[in-house]
C-alpha cells in the first residue's frame, strides 16, 4: 500500500508540474463549410491557371506571327533598297561613264581600263541579284524568314558599297578631266607680252 500511495503521490505530482507546460490540443474539427469553400477556391484556381496557360500560348503564337510579319516586312525593304542601288549603278553606269568615256580628255589606253572596273562592279551586282532571287524564289535552301531576312541585310551592304565605289571612281575621273582641262587651257592660253 506504501508504494501505491508513493505511485499516486508521484503521478499527481507529474501531471501537475507538466500540465502547467503543456497545453491540450484535443480532437481535431473540420468545419465542413470551410473545406469546401476551399475546395471550390481550389478549383477555381486550377481554371484560371488553364486559362492563362492558354493565353500564355496564345500569345506566344502571336509573337511568332508578329516576328514572321517583321521578317517579311525587313525582306521586302531589303529587296527595295537593293532594287534602288542596282538602278543607281546603272544609272552611273549608262550616263556617267558615257560623259566619262567621251570626255577628250581621257586617253584611248584609259578607256578599256575605265569600262572594265566599271563592268566589274556591275558584274558582281547581278551575280548578287541572281543569289537574291535564288534565296527568295527557291525552297532548296532551307532557311527561315529571320535567316533570309539577315542575309538581305548583307547583300543590301553590299549594294551599298558597291554604289559608294562606283560613285567615288565617277567623281575620281571626273576630277582628273577637269584638272587636264584645266591644264589644257593653260598650255594653250594666249599670251599678250
Amino acid at each position: 500500500m506504501r508504494h501505491t500511495i508513493r505511485n499516486l503521490m508521484l503521478s499527481a505530482l507529474f501531471v501537475v508540474l507538466i500540465g502547467s507546460k503543456a497545453s491540450a490540443q484535443g480532437m481535431p474539427v473540420y468545419d465542413n463549410t470551410n473545406f469546401i469553400s476551399f475546395v471550390k477556391s481550389l478549383l477555381e484556381s486550377g481554371k484560371q491557371t488553364a486559362n492563362l496557360m492558354k493565353t500564355v500560348k496564345f500569345l506566344k503564337t502571336q509573337k511568332e506571327n508578329i516576328d514572321k510579319v517583321n521578317n517579311v516586312i525587313k525582306q521586302l525593304q531589303a529587296v527595295r533598297e537593293l532594287a534602288r542601288n542596282n538602278q543607281r549603278l546603272f544609272d552611273v553606269v549608262q550616263d556617267d561613264l558615257r560623259e566619262i568615256l567621251n570626255s577628250p580628255f581621257i586617253k584611248p589606253n584609259e578607256v578599256t581600263r575605265i569600262s572594265d572596273s566599271f563592268d566589274a562592279i556591275l558584274q558582281n551586282s547581278m551575280a548578287g541579284m541572281e543569289y537574291i532571287d535564288q534565296i527568295l524564289s527557291s525552297d532548296n535552301l532551307k532557311m527561315t524568314d529571320a535567316e533570309r531576312a539577315e542575309v538581305l541585310k548583307e547583300k543590301e551592304l553590299e549594294s551599298k558599297e558597291m554604289v559608294a565605289e562606283i560613285e567615288a571612281k565617277t567623281r575620281r575621273y571626273r576630277e582628273i578631266i577637269q584638272f587636264r582641262e584645266m591644264q589644257y587651257k593653260i598650255n594653250n592660253r594666249e599670251t599678250d607680252y
